[in-house]
């Protein structure tokens, strides 16, 4: 994974500012709306999936979803509902259950884009993050993977088709900085415009102390999650899809109930090991919803890029029509529409993530 790094500067779909980056993509989806006659119609492509995975879906109903072949390839993954304050005692609880000890991950059964994910090391921090949540909503805790190695595997499946294909592999490096023995951590961040966004949402922090002076040579990584709002990079690395991985993601995919499209988020070891299908760990599902996000690589011209993103919409378009076909109804815009702002409503609620 390492040997792949390239210097993090910013793809051409991240130059554009966001408002305009989603104009083609809106033309688009409206227009495939027009011809399917349904503009929610993706809602239709994973009917065990809240909206089928469009938006405000919970992470555990991907994992309810799943069958014994699924569940092996999953980091280990728990949850309880936050009380506040007293519900240290219950996170510590289902860890002990699950065999699991400090560090962990904690982030909301109901996020995106990495908001409220937190590495937690302790008991204090614990307490930090049961606090500042919000009480009443689910806490997923899992277990914290140090493998290098962090891809989404892009998975869709004709539900008229046997097997499915992989149409799309990302390789997302953290944000991280090198040490010069002469600057902070912070100062080195405030020299790169692509990591000057960590923190800068108010939604965000690092995980790392950044008053530190690392010596020359060493690389820090500043952020548990790898997103490109905090920094991260996100390269394409479709031509490195196998038959041998292709066939491991359609045996986990086919072990979910009525899974059709969507984006395993996983951890693994080697790269070569990847390719053979092994060695990863699912640590998140997307459904319909997920963007083709490998169109960030800065290898893509603007027009690239979206004709990644255009097929991808294609596919799950067609998919979801399909479903329709076999008695699956899509949700109402404004049942959509309450997910949605709920979804938006809480992420304003969670702790930064780091």
């Amino acid at each position: 994974m390492d040997g792949a790094y390239r210097p993090m500067k910013r793809g051409a779909l991240e130059r554009v500012p966001k408002a305009l980056n989603l104009i083609p993509t809106v033309l688009q989806w409206l227009w495939l709306s027009l011809r399917y006659g349904s503009v929610t119609l993706p809602s239709c492509a994973n009917p065990a999936i809240t909206s089928g995975g469009l938006v405000g879906e919970g992470k555990l109903e991907y994992v309810a979803a799943m069958g014994p072949t699924a569940l092996s390839a999953c980091a280990i993954t728990t949850s309880f509902i936050n009380e506040g304050p007293g519900s240290v005692a219950k996170g510590e609880a289902v860890m002990a259950e699950h065999g699991l000890g400090f560090p962990v991950i904690l982030k909301p059964d109901l996020g995106w884009c990495g908001f409220g994910v937190r590495i937690v090391r302790n008991r204090e921090e614990l307490l930090n993050y049961v606090t500042r949540f919000p009480v009443g909503e689910c806490i997923v805790v899992q277990e914290f993977l140090d493998d290098a190695g962090e891809a989404g595997l892009f998975y869709v499946r004709h539900p008229d088709q046997p097997r499915g294909r992989l149409i799309g592999l990302l390789l997302r490096h953290f944000p991280r900085v090198t040490g010069d023995g002469v600057h902070t951590i912070a100062e080195l961040m405030a020299a790169d415009a692509r990591l000057q966004r960590l923190g800068s949402d108010g939604l965000s922090e690092p995980c790392c102390d950044t008053a530190r002076i690392p010596p020359a040579g060493e690389v820090c990584r500043i952020s548990t999650i790898g997103s490109t709002r905090v920094g991260g990079l996100y390269l394409d690395g479709t031509e490195l899809i196998t038959p041998a991985l292709t066939e491991a993601v359609d045996a986990i995919s086919r072990d979910m109930r009525d899974f059709h499209v969507g984006r395993f988020d996983v951890k693994f070891d080697r790269l070569a090991n990847l390719r053979e299908g092994r060695g990863f760990k699912i640590i998140e599902v997307n459904g319909s919803g997920a963007d083709a996000v490998h169109a960030f690589d800065p290898v893509h011209s603007v027009t690239e890029a979206y004709g990644i993103i255009f097929r991808k919409q294609r596919e799950l378009f067609a998919i979801s029509h399909a479903m329709r076909k076999r008695g699956h109804k899509p949700i109402g815009l404004i049942g959509l529409a309450r997910l949605h702002f709920r979804q938006q409503r809480l992420i304003d609620l969670y702790p930064p993530s780091n």
